[in-house]
C-alpha cells in the first residue's frame, strides 16, 4: 500500500513538473527557434501578474475624449507590439497565447473549416455564465446549429460582402418586431417625461440601455414568460459581475472546486437559472403537443425548428436537441443578445454626442424614410447613412476585445507551426484601429470609409470583423443591427443629445467594451 501511495505521488508531481516547467519551456523553445518573439517564461504567473499590473495602471484614470482606446483597453498589448511585433506569443499561467494581429493570417483562422482549431473550451466557472452553441465544436456545434437556422439570421454563414450582411430577413423578423418596438416605445415615453417642454436632462444611458435591452430580450426570448424572464436577465447581469471578479483565479487547477463565497454563489445562480429556463421550456413543450403553443417568440422559434429538423433527418435521437441544450442556447439569448445591443447603442449615443454633424445626418435621413412613424423592418435597408454609423462604432468600439481560438492539431499559420494546445488572440480592438490598414486617420470616426462597403473601407477585407468571420460568424448579427437600427431611429426621432459635463471617457472590458463611470449625455426634446 505503501509503495502504491508512492507511485501515485510520484506520477502526480511529475505530471505537475511537467504542466508548470517542461512544457511551456518547451513551447518557448520552439516558438524562439522559428523567431517568434515574447516574454519568457517564468514560473507559473508572472506575465499574468504584469499585464493585469499594466491593465490597473490604465484603468485607474480617464483619457482625453478621443476614439484611440487600445491603450486604455489593451494596454498590455500596447506595451508589448512595438516590442515583439504583431506576432508574439505570452503566457496565461503555463498555458501559451499567441497574439496575432496580420489580418490575412487572422482571415485564414477564423475561415478554417478542417477541425485543425476549435472555440476556446471555458473553464467550468465560465459555463456557468455562456454555454451554448458559441463555444462548441464539431458534431456538438452542427447539432446546435442546424435548428438554429430558423431563427433570425440563422442563415448567415461566414463573412459574405456587406450587400449580403446588410439584407434582412423580413419575415423572419417581423416575428420578433412587435415586441421589441413595445420595448423601444416604453424607453422613449420614459425618457420624454424626464424632459422638461422645451428643456433638456442629464441621463446616464448605460444602465438604461442594459435595462433596456433585458426587457428586450425577455419579451423577444419568452414572450408570456416575460416576467420570469427578467429575472433570469437580473441573474445573468449578477453571474458576469462575480466572474469578472474571478477570473485571475481560473488558471488555478482545482480553482472552481473551492467553497469561496464567490464560487457558491455562482453555482447557486447557476441552478435557480437553470430551474427557471427548464419551467419555461416544458410548458412551452407540453403546449406544443397540445397544439396551443406559441411560435412567435424565439424560443418558440426554436423548438419548432428544432422538431421539424429532427423529422426531416429522421434521426430524432441523434439530432434533436435536448432540454439542456435548448437551455444553453436561451442562456445565450440573454450573454449575446443583451450585451450587444446594451453596448453597441451605448457608444452609438456617446459617438454621435461627440459628432454632432453625424448625428443630424442620421436623424434627417431616418426623417426622410420613416417621417414620425415607428420604424418598420421593410424600411431599415434605406438608412444608409444609419448604417455606416454604426459600422465605423463597431470598428471604433468593438464590443468584444479578443477572439479566441485554440490548435486542435499541428497546424501552420503564416510563416510559423503550432502544436496542439496553443491558445490564439485575434485583438480585433487593436486590427479594427490599425494606422497600416486604415490609414493615418484611423483613430478618427470617418463613417464615409463605408459608404461603398466593408469590403473597399479598408485596405484589407480580413481588417473588420466586429461579428467574427467564416463559418463561426455571429449567427444574429443581422438581428442585432435591426434591433439597434430601429431603437436608434426611434431616439433620433425624438430627442438630440450631446455629451454631458460629467461624462468620464473611460471604455474598459468587462467581457465587453464597457463605459466604466456611465455614459451621461444632455438630453433635449425635439
Amino acid at each position: 500500500m505503501g509503495i502504491l501511495l508512492l507511485v501515485w505521488v510520484g506520477i502526480f508531481l511529475a505530471k505537475a513538473v511537467w504542466w508548470v516547467w517542461w512544457r511551456p519551456r518547451r513551447l518557448e523553445r520552439f516558438f524562439r527557434q522559428q523567431g517568434m518573439e515574447g516574454n519568457a517564461y517564468r514560473f507559473p504567473f508572472e506575465d499574468v501578474l504584469e499585464q493585469r499590473g499594466w491593465n490597473m495602471e490604465a484603468h485607474s484614470r480617464p483619457m482625453s475624449l478621443s476614439h484611440d482606446i487600445v491603450a486604455r483597453v489593451v494596454h498590455w498589448m500596447r506595451k508589448k507590439i512595438p516590442k515583439h511585433g504583431n506576432f508574439f506569443f505570452t503566457w496565461l499561467g503555463p498555458h501559451s497565447q499567441v497574439v496575432i494581429e496580420d489580418p490575412h493570417v487572422i482571415r485564414d483562422i477564423l475561415a478554417h473549416k478542417s477541425g485543425h482549431l476549435t472555440k476556446m473550451t471555458p473553464d467550468t466557472l465560465l459555463k456557468l455564465l455562456v454555454t451554448g452553441i458559441v463555444i462548441y465544436d464539431g458534431e456538438k456545434w452542427v447539432k446546435q446549429k442546424n435548428p438554429q437556422s430558423g431563427l433570425p439570421g440563422g442563415e448567415i454563414e461566414g463573412n459574405e460582402e456587406e450587400e449580403e450582411e446588410e439584407e434582412e430577413e423580413e419575415e423572419e423578423e417581423s416575428l420578433v418586431v412587435s415586441p421589441f418596438l413595445a420595448c423601444c416605445t416604453e424607453i422613449i415615453d420614459g425618457w420624454e417625461k424626464m424632459v422638461p417642454f422645451e428643456g433638456s436632462c442629464e441621463l446616464d444611458v448605460w444602465p438604461e440601455f442594459q435595462n433596456f435591452s433585458g426587457d428586450v430580450v425577455s419579451r423577444t426570448a419568452f414572450g408570456s414568460s416575460y416576467e420570469e424572464g427578467r429575472r433570469i436577465f437580473q441573474l445573468q447581469v449578477e453571474q458576469a459581475v462575480h466572474l469578472i471578479q474571478s477570473l485571475p483565479g481560473v488558471i488555478i487547477p482545482g480553482y472552481r472546486f473551492l467553497p469561496t463565497k464567490r464560487n457558491r454563489r455562482m453555482k447557486a445562480i447557476d441552478r435557480e437559472v437553470k430551474g427557471l429556463l427548464r419551467n419555461i421550456i416544458t410548458k412551452r413543450e407540453k403546449a406544443m403537443q397540445l397544439g396551443m403553443a406559441r411560435d412567435d417568440d424565439l424560443l418558440g422559434l426554436l423548438l419548432e425548428s428544432n422538431q421539424s429538423y429532427a423529422e426531416e433527418d429522421g434521426n430524432q435521437e441523434k439530432t434533436r436537441l435536448t432540454t439542456e441544450d435548448v437551455i444553453e442556447e436561451c442562456r445565450l439569448f440573454y450573454f449575446a443578445g443583451q450585451e450587444a445591443t446594451s453596448v453597441m447603442l451605448t457608444w452609438t449615443v456617446v459617438v454621435l454626442s461627440m459628432h454632432q454633424t453625424w448625428q443630424d445626418r442620421a436623424r434627417e435621413e431616418v426623417l426622410r424614410v420613416f417621417g414620425r412613424s415607428k420604424p418598420e423592418p421593410e424600411g431599415l435597408s434605406q438608412l444608409k447613412v444609419v448604417t455606416m454609423v454604426l459600422q465605423e462604432v463597431l470598428r471604433l468600439s468593438t464590443p468584444v476585445s479578443f477572439i479566441y481560438r485554440t490548435t486542435q492539431t499541428a497546424v501552420k499559420l503564416g510563416d510559423f507551426h503550432f502544436p496542439p494546445g496553443v491558445g490564439l488572440l485575434l485583438p480585433s480592438v487593436s486590427v479594427h484601429q490599425d494606422p497600416e490598414i486604415w490609414g493615418e486617420d484611423a483613430h478618427e470616426f470617418k463613417p464615409e470609409r463605408f459608404s461603398e462597403g466593408v469590403s473597399k473601407a479598408s485596405k484589407s477585407q480580413a481588417a473588420y470583423f466586429p461579428f467574427g468571420f467564416g463559418p463561426r460568424i455571429c449567427m444574429g448579427q443581422n438581428f442585432s443591427m435591426v434591433k439597434v437600427k430601429i431603437c436608434l431611429a426611434m431616439i433620433l426621432q425624438h430627442f438630440s443629445f450631446e455629451l454631458s459635463p460629467s461624462y468620464v471617457h473611460a471604455p474598459h472590458t468587462v467581457i465587453t467594451l464597457q463605459p466604466q463611470y456611465g455614459a451621461q449625455i444632455i438630453l433635449h426634446k425635439l
